[in-house]
């Protein structure tokens, strides 16, 4: 990906989206035709010459200081996952420190697996910035059995929420998770735009589903760290599911997301009817999908 096209675009797209109200501008002319700031004023409340500003925004970050970014993000109004992607945008700008090689594949350590497998009453899986999806427990597997159902391998978040028509049914917040997948892929690019999986994967996307290109456009990033999803399992039904998304510290690029329901709650309930029906899978035997 180009990191030229990448700033310019994130920079004039979080400029767009900050009236001169928000940015606290007292003055300014109200028949104005645009609507965001523009750069002079983007300029002046970073305390910027204009022409620098210009000179960023066409692209070039390299060279930009941590002074400069952190104003860049205070006149924006960047949350934490946008001055995160700034920086990493910058980084991308300035010269190599190292010579570029092909990253190695990411493999999931015996000690990770183990850990999985040792999780048996909450899904728990390990995924990549691309979101694929390295390693499951077997309740993840359960959980997740519609995106697993695909043969391809790695199975890939991305690729099921905008490719897989059962994934409109499988979450009940799909218009939400469709923006979160998108901003932790762009998060991703932004930190590593050189990783040609990951290209690959956003062209196949942007050619395969409008929905995932109109989103692609709109830069936003996110951070992925906890929250609630809301499932409808085919099998159990609706679930609320409270995650938790852990760096594999010794794995850069990895991590293990971890879902549960709070005691004695329906979604807890529905998490041991998944642990049943996952146990009956793994053995062969047949089992009557309970009523949802």
């Amino acid at each position: 990906m180009d990191n030229h096209d990448e700033v310019k675009a994130f920079l004039s797209s979080r400029r767009a989206r900050i009236t001169p109200e928000q940015a606290g501008l007292q003055s300014y002319n109200r028949n104005r035709r645009v609507a965001g700031l523009r750069r002079s004023e983007v300029a002046d409340l970073a305390g910027v010459s204009v022409e620098y500003y210009a000179q960023l925004e066409r692209g070039n970050l390299a060279g930009a200081s941590d002074s400069v970014l952190d104003a860049l993000a205070r006149a924006l109004r960047l949350d934490e996952a946008e001055q995160q992607h700034l920086a990493d945008l910058a980084r991308a700008a300035g010269p190599p420190t190292h010579p570029r090689r092909k990253p190695p594949a990411q493999q999931i350590r015996p000690s990770v697996a183990r850990t999985l497998e040792l999780m048996t009453e909450i899904p728990a899986f390990v995924n990549n910035g691309r979101l694929d999806v390295l390693a499951a427990n077997p309740l993840a597997q359960a959980l997740y059995a519609p995106m697993f159902d695909d043969p391809r391998r790695p199975a890939n978040h991305a690729r099921f929420a905008f490719l897989n028509p059962r994934a409109r049914e499988f979450w009940r917040d799909w218009d939400r998770i469709a923006s979160d997948t998108v901003a932790m892929m762009r998060t991703e690019a932004g930190r590593d735009p050189y990783d040609k999986a990951l290209t690959d994967l956003v062209g196949e996307l942007c050619t395969r589903s409008e929905d995932f290109r109109t989103r692609w456009a709109a830069h936003d990033v996110r951070l992925h760290r906890t929250g609630t999803k809301q499932f409808h399992h085919p099998v159990v039904g609706d679930l609320d599911l409270n995650f938790e998304s852990l760096q594999v510290t010794a794995d850069p690029g990895l991590a293990m997301t971890l879902l549960s329901a709070p005691a004695g709650s329906a979604g807890d309930d529905a998490l041991r009817m998944l642990a049943s029906w996952a146990a009956t899978r793994q053995t062969g035997a047949s089992v009557t999908p309970p009523r949802t």
